[in-house]
């Protein structure tokens, strides 16, 4: 844009007009409104970018706090499977040791029934499997009462099913094994015979 500089006939300078007939003031007006609009123009950018920027903290805090739960989650399966692992490590030995037991208890019975009491033999097997059976307890081994009870399934063995007048249905007649639990966990069931 072109500004001319008029003077008048007394030497006077005259506004300065542009060659499509605008001002010097009118020039001085539009800059200030380009301008203010500018502003304006990156006041409402910076408010965009600004609301964007609040939506991705958001959307960060958000992943951070499950990220937070799934860690913790995952600390307290692992702790418990640890403790799990602890608890019942012997698990298997036990298992292996429980058909002694029942050798103990059938000699002990045996021996009782014949009267056999030569030699403290009796006297000696009845300690051994007290003994036994203590450090089994120790260890959070228990024997599943099964005589004269309620049939459960999660804790009984049918092997047998038998109509008895002595016994309402469901209950449990005689116990051909005895079963045993380890911290509260069956690891061997009772194996039954039960009333029809």
């Amino acid at each position: 844009m072109i500004i001319l500089e008029e003077k008048n006939t007394k030497g006077e300078e005259m506004e300065a007009v542009a060659m499509d007939g605008t001002t010097e003031s009118n020039l001085e007006a539009t800059k200030e409104e380009m301008e203010g609009q500018a502003h304006e123009v990156k006041v409402e950018e910076l408010m965009e970018k600004l609301s964007q920027k609040e939506e991705e903290l958001h959307e960060l805090n958000n992943r951070l706090m499950r990220l937070s739960a799934d860690f913790q989650n995952h600390r307290k399966r692992v702790e418990k499977e640890k403790a799990d692992l602890y608890q019942f490590a012997n698990e298997k030995m036990i298992i292996d040791l429980l058909p002694i037991l029942d050798n103990l208890e059938r000699a002990l019975h045996s021996s009782k029934e014949e009267g056999n009491k030569e030699d403290g033999i009796v006297e000696g097997i009845a300690m051994v499997l007290q003994q036994f059976k203590d450090i089994l307890k120790k260890h959070g081994v228990e024997e599943i009462q099964a005589q004269d009870a309620t049939f459960d399934p999660n804790m009984h063995h049918a092997v047998m099913q038998e109509d008895h007048d002595g016994y309402e249905s469901n209950r449990i007649i005689d116990v051909f094994q005895k079963g045993y639990t380890l911290h509260g966990k069956v690891i061997r069931p009772s194996m039954v015979k039960v009333a029809n």
